[in-house]
């Protein structure tokens, strides 16, 4: 099924609201095992007509966003009446959607209101209990030239969500006949490159009759898109992580900081961090996050040598001998926010972000991780990033947070 989306509205290509139709809607169709083939923005008046023609000829399915106001330059119901070779005709039900829509609210209708109501004839109204467009359905049979199926939604997110969620996948699943027997589930894995993860997974997977297969790479993360039925689906899951049993974040979309928080919170533990380099971005990951001050207890930043000592006690002698890079101060740093937190898990990081600053011993991209936990030995790991500051401390603060999950899961 060819799908395309047509969003209208002059601000989107002035730039001053930005355009996320699209990005949010690909994402639903997915859900579905639907494709986006074509997506076209156009300002609101007659290029919305032009561009109505062009994609009824094209699609099996047209999604417009927008231009369903009461204003003069709202013309959608109008290119899609003139686009599909139908009249205007205007519906009681709509109109009293519109009605009832300002009687809740106790204001006046402006008569210009009664436009909204305007249907192409043999459309179908979707209601809109957030606005006063109603959005319009347009079966492929009503189609003169050529039977696509086109979905009229507004512009407003708050409108066009919910109107989509309530109104458009059951009908998309009568259109492309797609079985009730269809899931798509999305695996985040990280700690293992993209270009690995693929070799080792891919030609299994590929054998797997009746699975579509994808990836998304991230810094430090990898998304694995299965697509089928639920048989093949679970298959294909269970391979995948027979191969990476320990570096699945999660199934559902959460990220990784989304997923430490909970397994602190299920466990009833506490976290601290101890931040030289990230300077505080794994704590502002965690923070992102609602429910963290249930789990988390302080976040030291200590950019400085002096504030290591000040803060965490890390000794003037480790730092004089080993310099503020090393396996001792990483370790020592997370001993001494596990000490001053009184938390259950600390995790401490101290490395070098360039592009200046590097040495022939410690280049720039070196980094130490310390972690520390009551009752077990405190350690430091090393790893190397050789990349811009940026994605330096990204991946970083997704390694930290990524040695914080697996205790919590492996006790490592």
């Amino acid at each position: 099924m060819r799908i395309e989306i047509l969003n209208t509205g002059t601000e989107l290509l002035l730039g001053t609201t930005l355009n996320s139709h699209g990005a949010w809607l690909g994402k639903e169709l997915l859900n579905l095992g639907l494709r986006v083939a074509k997506q076209t923005t156009v300002p609101d008046g007659m290029p919305v007509v032009e561009a109505m023609k062009e994609s009824v000829e094209r699609a099996d399915v047209l999604i417009v966003t927008g231009g369903l106001g009461p204003t003069s330059d709202d013309l959608t119901r109008e290119a899609t009446a003139e686009a599909m070779g139908v009249e205007l005709i205007e519906d009681e039900h709509a109109l009293r959607c519109v009605v009832e829509f300002f009687e809740r609210l106790g204001k006046p209708m402006a008569d210009s209101n009664k436009k909204q109501a305007l249907i192409p004839c043999g459309a179908e109204v979707l209601p809109n209990p957030n606005g006063t467009a109603p959005g319009v359905y347009v079966p492929p049979r009503l189609g003169k030239s050529s039977p696509c199926a086109v979905f009229l939604l507004p512009g407003p997110p708050n409108e066009l969500y919910p109107m989509y969620r309530a109104e458009v996948p059951h009908r998309l699943r009568a259109l492309a006949e797609i079985a009730d027997d269809h899931r798509m589930l999305e695996l985040r894995f990280t700690g293992v490159g993209e270009s690995s993860f693929h070799e080792r997974l891919d030609a299994n997977l590929h054998s797997m009759a009746g699975l579509e297969v994808g990836y998304c790479a991230r810094p430090s993360e990898v998304d694995l898109r299965l697509i089928g039925s639920s048989a093949v689906v679970a298959q294909a899951r269970d391979f995948a992580l027979s191969e990476y049993p320990e570096h699945l974040i999660s199934e559902n979309g959460s990220s990784i900081e989304e997923v430490v928080v909970q397994l602190l919170a299920d466990q009833g533990k506490k976290l601290s961090t101890a931040e030289s380099c990230t300077g505080g971005r794994i704590s502002s990951r965690i923070t992102d996050v609602s429910g963290a001050s249930a789990v988390f207890t302080h976040g030291f930043v200590t950019y400085s040598n002096e504030a290591k000592q000040e803060l965490l006690g890390v000794g003037a002698e480790i730092l004089e001998e080993f310099g503020a890079v090393s396996e001792e101060v990483a370790t020592a740093m997370a001993e001494g926010a596990l000490r001053a937190s009184k938390a259950d898990i600390a995790v401490a990081v101290t490395g070098i972000a360039g592009p200046t600053g590097g040495s022939a011993e410690k280049p720039v991209g070196t980094v130490w991780l310390g972690f520390a936990a009551k009752g077990d030995n405190a350690y430091a790991i090393e790893q190397f990033w050789p990349r811009d500051r940026e994605s330096f401390k990204a991946c970083v603060s997704q390694k930290a947070l990524d040695m914080v999950r697996r205790y919590l899961l492996f006790g490592a």
